[in-house]
Protein backbone atom coordinates (compact mmCIF):
# COMPACT_ATOMS: atom_id res chain seq x y z
CA UNK A 1 0.00 0.00 0.00
CA UNK A 2 1.35 3.44 -0.94
CA UNK A 3 1.74 6.27 1.58
CA UNK A 4 -1.12 8.15 -0.12
CA UNK A 5 -3.43 5.15 0.28
CA UNK A 6 -2.45 4.84 3.95
CA UNK A 7 -3.22 8.52 4.54
CA UNK A 8 -6.61 8.21 2.83
CA UNK A 9 -7.43 5.07 4.78
CA UNK A 10 -6.63 6.73 8.11
CA UNK A 11 -8.60 9.86 7.21
CA UNK A 12 -11.65 7.86 6.11
CA UNK A 13 -11.62 6.01 9.43
CA UNK A 14 -11.96 9.36 11.23
CA UNK A 15 -15.25 10.05 9.42
CA UNK A 16 -18.10 7.64 10.05
CA UNK A 17 -19.66 5.65 7.24
CA UNK A 18 -22.92 7.57 7.52
CA UNK A 19 -21.39 10.99 6.83
CA UNK A 20 -19.33 9.58 3.93
CA UNK A 21 -22.44 7.99 2.45
CA UNK A 22 -24.44 11.19 2.73
CA UNK A 23 -21.72 13.20 0.97
CA UNK A 24 -21.56 10.63 -1.84
CA UNK A 25 -25.33 10.94 -2.25
CA UNK A 26 -25.06 14.76 -2.25
CA UNK A 27 -22.42 14.84 -5.01
CA UNK A 28 -24.19 12.11 -7.00
CA UNK A 29 -27.43 14.10 -7.09
CA UNK A 30 -25.49 17.27 -7.81
CA UNK A 31 -24.22 15.60 -11.00
CA UNK A 32 -27.67 14.23 -11.88
CA UNK A 33 -26.60 10.59 -11.65
CA UNK A 34 -28.80 7.69 -10.62
CA UNK A 35 -27.55 4.89 -8.38
CA UNK A 36 -27.31 2.64 -11.44
CA UNK A 37 -25.31 5.22 -13.45
CA UNK A 38 -22.80 5.79 -10.64
CA UNK A 39 -22.55 2.01 -10.13
CA UNK A 40 -21.70 1.51 -13.79
CA UNK A 41 -18.93 4.14 -13.60
CA UNK A 42 -17.22 2.38 -10.69
CA UNK A 43 -18.08 -1.23 -11.52
CA UNK A 44 -20.55 -1.83 -8.71
CA UNK A 45 -24.23 -2.75 -8.54
CA UNK A 46 -26.74 -0.01 -7.74
CA UNK A 47 -27.69 -1.89 -4.56
CA UNK A 48 -24.08 -1.69 -3.35
CA UNK A 49 -23.97 2.07 -3.95
CA UNK A 50 -27.26 2.45 -2.07
CA UNK A 51 -25.87 0.49 0.89
CA UNK A 52 -22.80 2.76 0.96
CA UNK A 53 -24.92 5.91 0.79
CA UNK A 54 -27.07 4.67 3.68
CA UNK A 55 -23.95 4.25 5.82
CA UNK A 56 -24.39 0.50 6.15
CA UNK A 57 -21.18 -0.48 4.40
CA UNK A 58 -17.62 0.74 4.61
CA UNK A 59 -15.79 1.58 1.40
CA UNK A 60 -12.24 0.65 0.53
CA UNK A 61 -9.77 3.37 -0.35
CA UNK A 62 -9.72 2.09 -3.93
CA UNK A 63 -13.51 2.26 -4.30
CA UNK A 64 -13.66 5.65 -2.58
CA UNK A 65 -11.08 6.99 -5.04
CA UNK A 66 -13.08 5.61 -7.98
CA UNK A 67 -16.30 7.21 -6.71
CA UNK A 68 -14.55 10.55 -6.20
CA UNK A 69 -13.23 10.42 -9.78
CA UNK A 70 -16.67 9.54 -11.15
CA UNK A 71 -18.19 12.47 -9.25
CA UNK A 72 -15.40 14.82 -10.36
CA UNK A 73 -14.34 15.63 -6.83
CA UNK A 74 -11.59 14.73 -4.36
CA UNK A 75 -11.57 11.94 -1.78
CA UNK A 76 -11.00 14.63 0.87
CA UNK A 77 -14.41 16.07 -0.04
CA UNK A 78 -16.11 12.69 0.47
CA UNK A 79 -14.53 11.98 3.85
CA UNK A 80 -15.00 15.48 5.25
CA UNK A 81 -17.35 14.90 8.23
CA UNK A 82 -18.82 18.42 7.96
CA UNK A 83 -22.47 18.31 6.77
CA UNK A 84 -22.96 20.01 3.40
CA UNK A 85 -26.00 21.93 4.65
CA UNK A 86 -28.42 22.25 7.56
CA UNK A 87 -30.73 19.55 6.20
CA UNK A 88 -27.93 17.00 6.03
CA UNK A 89 -26.81 17.94 9.56
CA UNK A 90 -30.31 17.13 10.88
CA UNK A 91 -30.49 13.86 8.95
CA UNK A 92 -27.11 12.74 10.25
CA UNK A 93 -27.99 13.61 13.84
CA UNK A 94 -31.35 11.83 13.63
CA UNK A 95 -29.90 8.66 12.12
CA UNK A 96 -27.00 8.55 14.57
CA UNK A 97 -29.48 8.89 17.41
CA UNK A 98 -31.58 6.07 15.98
CA UNK A 99 -28.49 3.86 15.79
CA UNK A 100 -27.54 4.51 19.43
CA UNK A 101 -27.96 1.89 22.20
CA UNK A 102 -30.14 4.38 24.08
CA UNK A 103 -32.67 4.59 21.21
CA UNK A 104 -32.59 0.83 20.60
CA UNK A 105 -33.36 0.13 24.26
CA UNK A 106 -36.64 2.08 23.94
CA UNK A 107 -38.02 -0.22 21.24
CA UNK A 108 -39.06 2.70 19.01
CA UNK A 109 -39.42 2.29 15.21
CA UNK A 110 -36.77 3.57 12.79
CA UNK A 111 -37.76 6.63 10.72
CA UNK A 112 -36.62 7.23 7.11
CA UNK A 113 -35.24 10.72 7.47
CA UNK A 114 -34.68 11.56 3.80
CA UNK A 115 -38.41 11.46 3.05
CA UNK A 116 -39.43 13.67 5.99
CA UNK A 117 -40.50 17.30 5.59
CA UNK A 118 -37.95 19.68 7.07
CA UNK A 119 -40.15 20.81 9.97
CA UNK A 120 -40.97 17.20 10.91
CA UNK A 121 -37.26 16.34 10.86
CA UNK A 122 -36.49 19.30 13.12
CA UNK A 123 -39.20 18.20 15.55
CA UNK A 124 -37.90 14.61 15.69
CA UNK A 125 -34.30 15.72 16.27
CA UNK A 126 -35.47 18.13 18.98
CA UNK A 127 -37.40 15.35 20.72
CA UNK A 128 -34.38 13.03 20.48
CA UNK A 129 -32.17 15.66 22.11
CA UNK A 130 -34.61 16.21 24.96
CA UNK A 131 -35.05 12.48 25.47
CA UNK A 132 -31.28 12.00 25.59
CA UNK A 133 -30.90 14.73 28.21
CA UNK A 134 -33.66 13.25 30.37
CA UNK A 135 -32.10 9.79 30.25
CA UNK A 136 -28.62 11.15 31.00
CA UNK A 137 -29.93 13.00 34.04
CA UNK A 138 -31.73 9.89 35.22
CA UNK A 139 -28.51 7.91 34.79
CA UNK A 140 -26.53 10.41 36.89
CA UNK A 141 -27.22 8.54 40.11
CA UNK A 142 -24.86 8.38 43.08
CA UNK A 143 -23.48 5.22 41.44
CA UNK A 144 -22.71 7.15 38.26
CA UNK A 145 -21.08 9.93 40.29
CA UNK A 146 -18.84 7.46 42.10
CA UNK A 147 -17.83 5.81 38.83
CA UNK A 148 -16.97 9.19 37.29
CA UNK A 149 -14.91 10.14 40.35
CA UNK A 150 -12.98 6.87 40.18
CA UNK A 151 -12.21 7.23 36.46
CA UNK A 152 -11.06 10.81 36.92
CA UNK A 153 -8.80 9.87 39.83
CA UNK A 154 -7.24 7.08 37.74
CA UNK A 155 -6.46 9.54 34.93
CA UNK A 156 -4.88 11.90 37.45
CA UNK A 157 -2.76 9.07 38.87
CA UNK A 158 -1.56 8.09 35.38
CA UNK A 159 -0.23 11.64 34.94
CA UNK A 160 1.06 11.92 38.54
CA UNK A 161 -1.51 14.72 38.82
CA UNK A 162 0.69 16.89 36.59
CA UNK A 163 -0.71 18.30 33.32
CA UNK A 164 1.82 20.04 31.12
CA UNK A 165 -0.80 21.62 28.85
CA UNK A 166 -2.48 23.35 31.80
CA UNK A 167 0.90 24.49 33.10
CA UNK A 168 1.63 26.04 29.69
CA UNK A 169 -1.72 27.85 29.66
CA UNK A 170 -1.08 29.15 33.17
CA UNK A 171 2.31 30.45 32.07
CA UNK A 172 0.66 32.30 29.17
CA UNK A 173 -1.87 33.94 31.51
CA UNK A 174 0.96 35.02 33.81
CA UNK A 175 2.74 36.53 30.82
CA UNK A 176 -0.37 38.64 30.15
CA UNK A 177 -0.11 39.96 33.73
CA UNK A 178 3.63 40.73 33.40
CA UNK A 179 4.34 38.35 36.28
CA UNK A 180 7.98 37.93 37.26
CA UNK A 181 8.17 36.43 40.75
CA UNK A 182 6.57 36.19 44.19
CA UNK A 183 2.89 36.44 45.02
CA UNK A 184 0.41 36.99 42.18
CA UNK A 185 -1.54 40.10 43.15
CA UNK A 186 -5.26 40.71 42.84
CA UNK A 187 -4.47 43.49 40.39
CA UNK A 188 -2.55 41.04 38.19
CA UNK A 189 -5.46 38.60 38.11
CA UNK A 190 -7.77 41.48 37.15
CA UNK A 191 -5.30 42.41 34.41
CA UNK A 192 -5.54 38.87 33.04
CA UNK A 193 -9.31 39.27 32.78
CA UNK A 194 -8.87 42.62 31.07
CA UNK A 195 -6.39 41.20 28.55
CA UNK A 196 -8.86 38.41 27.79
CA UNK A 197 -11.53 41.02 27.05
CA UNK A 198 -13.70 40.68 30.16
CA UNK A 199 -15.04 43.44 32.37
CA UNK A 200 -15.48 42.54 36.05
CA UNK A 201 -18.68 43.23 37.97
CA UNK A 202 -18.87 42.48 41.71
CA UNK A 203 -22.49 42.03 42.82
CA UNK A 204 -24.41 41.01 45.93
CA UNK A 205 -27.26 39.12 44.25
CA UNK A 206 -25.57 36.16 42.57
CA UNK A 207 -27.86 33.10 42.68
CA UNK A 208 -27.04 30.89 45.66
CA UNK A 209 -26.21 27.96 43.38
CA UNK A 210 -23.42 29.81 41.54
CA UNK A 211 -19.87 30.96 42.23
CA UNK A 212 -19.82 33.32 39.24
CA UNK A 213 -21.72 34.00 36.01
CA UNK A 214 -20.30 34.89 32.61
CA UNK A 215 -22.30 36.99 30.17
CA UNK A 216 -20.55 35.88 26.99
CA UNK A 217 -22.68 38.14 24.80
CA UNK A 218 -21.26 41.26 26.48
CA UNK A 219 -17.99 39.83 27.87
CA UNK A 220 -19.00 40.55 31.46
CA UNK A 221 -17.92 38.43 34.39
CA UNK A 222 -20.12 38.66 37.50
CA UNK A 223 -18.45 37.77 40.81
CA UNK A 224 -19.59 37.89 44.44
CA UNK A 225 -18.80 40.93 46.57
CA UNK A 226 -15.72 40.57 48.77
CA UNK A 227 -15.98 37.64 51.18
CA UNK A 228 -13.48 37.60 54.02
CA UNK A 229 -13.38 33.80 53.94
CA UNK A 230 -12.69 33.53 50.20
CA UNK A 231 -9.80 34.48 47.94
CA UNK A 232 -11.17 36.79 45.21
CA UNK A 233 -8.24 35.88 42.96
CA UNK A 234 -9.25 32.22 43.01
CA UNK A 235 -12.90 33.02 42.23
CA UNK A 236 -11.84 35.15 39.28
CA UNK A 237 -9.35 32.67 37.85
CA UNK A 238 -11.60 29.62 38.08
CA UNK A 239 -14.30 31.62 36.30
CA UNK A 240 -11.90 32.69 33.54
CA UNK A 241 -10.59 29.15 33.22
CA UNK A 242 -13.78 27.99 31.52
CA UNK A 243 -13.15 30.48 28.70
CA UNK A 244 -9.41 29.85 28.48
CA UNK A 245 -9.97 26.09 28.30
CA UNK A 246 -12.95 26.28 25.92
CA UNK A 247 -15.41 24.64 28.32
CA UNK A 248 -19.06 24.45 27.33
CA UNK A 249 -22.05 23.15 29.30
CA UNK A 250 -21.01 19.64 30.41
CA UNK A 251 -22.72 16.79 28.61
CA UNK A 252 -22.61 14.48 31.62
CA UNK A 253 -21.38 14.25 35.20
CA UNK A 254 -17.99 12.90 34.14
CA UNK A 255 -17.35 15.93 31.93
CA UNK A 256 -18.59 18.22 34.72
CA UNK A 257 -15.99 16.76 37.10
CA UNK A 258 -13.25 16.98 34.48
CA UNK A 259 -14.01 20.64 33.80
CA UNK A 260 -14.04 21.49 37.48
CA UNK A 261 -10.69 19.79 38.10
CA UNK A 262 -9.14 21.56 35.09
CA UNK A 263 -10.45 24.96 36.18
CA UNK A 264 -9.15 24.51 39.73
CA UNK A 265 -5.81 23.25 38.44
CA UNK A 266 -5.39 26.23 36.13
CA UNK A 267 -6.27 28.70 38.91
CA UNK A 268 -3.74 27.07 41.26
CA UNK A 269 -1.09 27.00 38.53
CA UNK A 270 -1.50 30.76 38.12
CA UNK A 271 -1.54 31.60 41.84
CA UNK A 272 1.36 29.24 42.62
CA UNK A 273 3.36 29.55 39.39
CA UNK A 274 5.50 26.59 38.43
CA UNK A 275 8.36 28.96 37.62
CA UNK A 276 8.47 30.19 41.23
CA UNK A 277 7.11 27.24 43.22
CA UNK A 278 9.39 24.54 41.81
CA UNK A 279 12.72 26.29 42.63
CA UNK A 280 11.38 26.95 46.12
CA UNK A 281 10.41 23.29 46.63
CA UNK A 282 13.69 22.02 45.18
CA UNK A 283 15.61 24.22 47.60
CA UNK A 284 13.44 23.09 50.51
CA UNK A 285 14.07 19.46 49.57
CA UNK A 286 17.80 20.16 49.56
CA UNK A 287 17.47 21.61 53.06
CA UNK A 288 15.06 18.82 54.12
CA UNK A 289 12.36 21.29 55.12
CA UNK A 290 9.50 20.84 52.62
CA UNK A 291 6.29 22.31 54.05
CA UNK A 292 2.79 22.93 52.71
CA UNK A 293 2.63 25.90 55.10
CA UNK A 294 5.62 27.49 53.35
CA UNK A 295 3.84 27.23 49.99
CA UNK A 296 0.67 28.70 51.48
CA UNK A 297 2.48 31.63 53.06
CA UNK A 298 4.83 32.34 50.14
CA UNK A 299 2.00 32.71 47.62
CA UNK A 300 -0.81 33.90 49.90
CA UNK A 301 -3.28 31.11 49.07
CA UNK A 302 -5.48 28.81 51.13
CA UNK A 303 -4.00 25.73 52.75
CA UNK A 304 -6.24 23.55 50.58
CA UNK A 305 -4.97 25.14 47.37
CA UNK A 306 -1.36 24.87 48.53
CA UNK A 307 -1.85 21.18 49.35
CA UNK A 308 -3.47 20.51 45.96
CA UNK A 309 -0.68 22.34 44.18
CA UNK A 310 1.95 20.36 46.05
CA UNK A 311 0.48 17.14 44.64
CA UNK A 312 0.78 18.61 41.11
CA UNK A 313 4.50 19.28 41.50
CA UNK A 314 5.76 16.71 44.02
CA UNK A 315 6.14 13.69 41.73
CA UNK A 316 6.98 15.51 38.50
CA UNK A 317 9.66 17.81 39.91
CA UNK A 318 10.74 16.30 43.24
CA UNK A 319 10.37 12.58 42.54
CA UNK A 320 8.08 12.16 45.55
CA UNK A 321 5.01 9.89 45.58
CA UNK A 322 2.27 11.57 47.56
CA UNK A 323 -1.30 11.30 48.86
CA UNK A 324 -3.95 13.90 49.62
CA UNK A 325 -7.28 13.77 51.46
CA UNK A 326 -10.08 16.18 52.26
CA UNK A 327 -12.21 14.63 55.00
CA UNK A 328 -15.40 15.86 56.68
CA UNK A 329 -15.50 15.86 60.48
CA UNK A 330 -17.95 12.95 60.23
CA UNK A 331 -15.12 10.92 58.65
CA UNK A 332 -16.52 10.96 55.10
CA UNK A 333 -13.89 11.35 52.39
CA UNK A 334 -14.76 14.36 50.25
CA UNK A 335 -11.73 14.33 47.91
CA UNK A 336 -8.76 12.01 47.60
CA UNK A 337 -5.68 11.42 45.45
CA UNK A 338 -2.67 9.17 45.79
CA UNK A 339 0.12 7.61 43.81
CA UNK A 340 2.03 6.33 46.85
CA UNK A 341 0.03 3.24 47.79
CA UNK A 342 -1.89 4.56 50.81
CA UNK A 343 -4.77 2.08 51.30
CA UNK A 344 -7.96 4.08 50.88
CA UNK A 345 -11.36 2.52 51.63
CA UNK A 346 -13.36 1.84 48.47
CA UNK A 347 -16.84 0.69 47.58
CA UNK A 348 -17.45 -2.24 45.18
CA UNK A 349 -17.11 0.17 42.23
CA UNK A 350 -13.66 1.28 43.41
CA UNK A 351 -14.88 4.74 44.46
CA UNK A 352 -13.27 6.49 47.45
CA UNK A 353 -15.46 9.58 47.77
CA UNK A 354 -18.25 9.02 50.27
CA UNK A 355 -16.38 6.29 52.14
CA UNK A 356 -15.26 6.67 55.76
CA UNK A 357 -11.56 7.28 56.31
CA UNK A 358 -9.94 5.17 58.99
CA UNK A 359 -10.25 6.78 62.42
CA UNK A 360 -6.50 6.27 62.87
CA UNK A 361 -5.60 8.33 59.78
CA UNK A 362 -4.09 11.78 60.30
CA UNK A 363 -7.06 13.40 58.57
CA UNK A 364 -9.32 12.05 61.34
CA UNK A 365 -7.10 12.39 64.42
CA UNK A 366 -6.38 16.06 63.65
CA UNK A 367 -9.98 16.90 64.61
CA UNK A 368 -9.19 15.83 68.17
CA UNK A 369 -6.24 18.23 68.50
CA UNK A 370 -7.00 21.42 70.42
CA UNK A 371 -4.23 23.46 68.76
CA UNK A 372 -5.65 24.53 65.38
CA UNK A 373 -2.83 27.04 64.75
CA UNK A 374 0.22 24.78 64.58
CA UNK A 375 0.82 22.11 61.91
CA UNK A 376 -0.05 18.56 62.98
CA UNK A 377 2.25 15.67 62.03
CA UNK A 378 1.67 11.94 62.46
CA UNK A 379 3.02 8.56 61.35
CA UNK A 380 0.49 5.85 60.54
CA UNK A 381 1.37 2.17 60.16
CA UNK A 382 -0.93 0.43 57.65
CA UNK A 383 -1.08 -3.02 56.02
CA UNK A 384 0.64 -1.37 53.01
CA UNK A 385 3.47 0.16 55.00
CA UNK A 386 4.10 3.25 57.11
CA UNK A 387 3.10 6.74 56.00
CA UNK A 388 3.82 10.20 57.35
CA UNK A 389 1.21 12.96 57.08
CA UNK A 390 0.71 16.58 57.92
CA UNK A 391 -2.85 17.79 58.39
CA UNK A 392 -4.81 20.91 59.19
CA UNK A 393 -8.47 21.60 60.02
CA UNK A 394 -9.83 24.25 57.66
CA UNK A 395 -11.53 27.44 58.89
CA UNK A 396 -15.07 26.63 59.99
CA UNK A 397 -14.01 23.29 61.41
CA UNK A 398 -15.99 21.05 59.06
CA UNK A 399 -13.12 19.72 56.91
CA UNK A 400 -9.51 18.67 57.33
CA UNK A 401 -6.81 18.48 54.67
CA UNK A 402 -4.00 15.97 54.92
CA UNK A 403 -0.94 15.49 52.70
CA UNK A 404 1.60 12.74 53.15
CA UNK A 405 4.26 10.43 51.77
CA UNK A 406 5.57 6.90 52.43
CA UNK A 407 8.04 6.56 55.30
CA UNK A 408 11.02 6.34 52.90
CA UNK A 409 10.45 9.93 51.77
CA UNK A 410 9.70 11.65 55.09
CA UNK A 411 13.34 12.70 55.45
CA UNK A 412 12.70 15.66 53.13
CA UNK A 413 9.89 17.22 55.23
CA UNK A 414 9.48 19.48 58.19
CA UNK A 415 7.72 17.61 60.98
CA UNK A 416 9.53 14.31 60.40
CA UNK A 417 10.60 14.33 64.06
CA UNK A 418 6.98 13.84 65.21
CA UNK A 419 6.56 11.26 67.98
CA UNK A 420 2.86 10.77 67.26
CA UNK A 421 2.21 7.34 65.82
CA UNK A 422 -0.98 5.48 64.95
CA UNK A 423 -1.75 2.03 63.62
CA UNK A 424 -4.46 1.27 61.09
CA UNK A 425 -5.64 -2.22 60.19
CA UNK A 426 -8.30 -1.01 57.72
CA UNK A 427 -9.98 -2.40 55.68
CA UNK A 428 -10.30 -4.92 58.51
CA UNK A 429 -13.67 -3.95 60.12
CA UNK A 430 -12.20 -4.65 63.54
CA UNK A 431 -9.84 -1.67 63.14
CA UNK A 432 -12.31 1.14 63.70
CA UNK A 433 -15.69 0.35 62.18
CA UNK A 434 -16.71 -2.61 64.31
CA UNK A 435 -17.80 -1.88 67.88
CA UNK A 436 -15.92 -3.67 70.67
CA UNK A 437 -17.57 -6.97 71.47
CA UNK A 438 -18.57 -6.04 75.02
CA UNK A 439 -20.25 -2.79 73.92
CA UNK A 440 -22.00 -4.45 70.99
CA UNK A 441 -23.35 -7.22 73.22
CA UNK A 442 -24.72 -4.67 75.67
CA UNK A 443 -26.26 -2.16 73.28
CA UNK A 444 -26.88 -3.55 69.80
CA UNK A 445 -30.49 -4.47 70.60
CA UNK A 446 -31.19 -1.27 72.52
CA UNK A 447 -29.87 1.47 70.22
CA UNK A 448 -31.98 3.24 67.58
CA UNK A 449 -30.08 6.23 66.18
CA UNK A 450 -31.53 8.72 63.69
CA UNK A 451 -29.07 9.28 60.86
CA UNK A 452 -28.32 12.64 59.29
CA UNK A 453 -29.64 12.68 55.75
CA UNK A 454 -27.31 14.10 53.12
CA UNK A 455 -28.94 15.78 50.13
CA UNK A 456 -26.55 13.93 47.81
CA UNK A 457 -28.32 10.66 48.63
CA UNK A 458 -31.50 12.03 47.08
CA UNK A 459 -30.12 13.98 44.13
CA UNK A 460 -26.53 13.31 43.15
CA UNK A 461 -26.74 15.55 40.12
CA UNK A 462 -29.53 18.15 40.17
CA UNK A 463 -30.93 19.00 36.75
CA UNK A 464 -29.67 21.96 34.75
CA UNK A 465 -27.13 22.83 32.08
CA UNK A 466 -24.51 22.70 34.83
CA UNK A 467 -25.14 20.23 37.68
CA UNK A 468 -26.48 21.94 40.79
CA UNK A 469 -27.14 25.29 39.11
CA UNK A 470 -30.65 26.73 38.79
CA UNK A 471 -30.85 27.88 35.16
CA UNK A 472 -33.85 30.12 35.83
CA UNK A 473 -32.03 32.02 38.57
CA UNK A 474 -29.02 32.50 36.30
CA UNK A 475 -31.11 33.82 33.41
CA UNK A 476 -33.09 36.14 35.70
CA UNK A 477 -29.83 37.45 37.14
CA UNK A 478 -28.43 38.22 33.68
CA UNK A 479 -31.69 39.90 32.73
CA UNK A 480 -31.45 42.19 35.80
CA UNK A 481 -27.91 43.20 34.91
CA UNK A 482 -28.26 43.42 31.13
CA UNK A 483 -29.20 47.10 31.06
Amino acid sequence: MTSNETTLRDASQEADTLSIGRRIRFFRKQHGLTLTELGEKVGRAASQISTIENGKRETSVTLLSAIAKALQTEVAELIDPTPVDGRQALELEAERNQASPMYSSLGLPQVRTKSLPHDALEAIVGLQRQLGQVLERRAATPEEARRANRELRERMREKNNYFADLEAQAAELLRLADYESGTVSQRQTALIAEKLGFSLHYVSDLPNSTRSISDTANNRLYLPNADAAADPRSHLLTSLAAHVLGHDSPRDFSEFLQQRVEANYLAAAVLLPQSAAVPMLVEEKRKREISVEHLRDMFGVSYEMAAHRFTNLATEHLGLPVHFMKVHRSGTIHKAYSNDGLPYPTDPLGAIEGQFACKRFTSRTVFRVADRFSPYYQYTDTPEGSFWCTARVLPGGDFAISVGVPFAHVKWFEGRESQIRSKSACPDPACCRQAPEDLAEKWENHALPSAQMHASLLAAVPPGAVPGVDDTEVYEFLERHSG
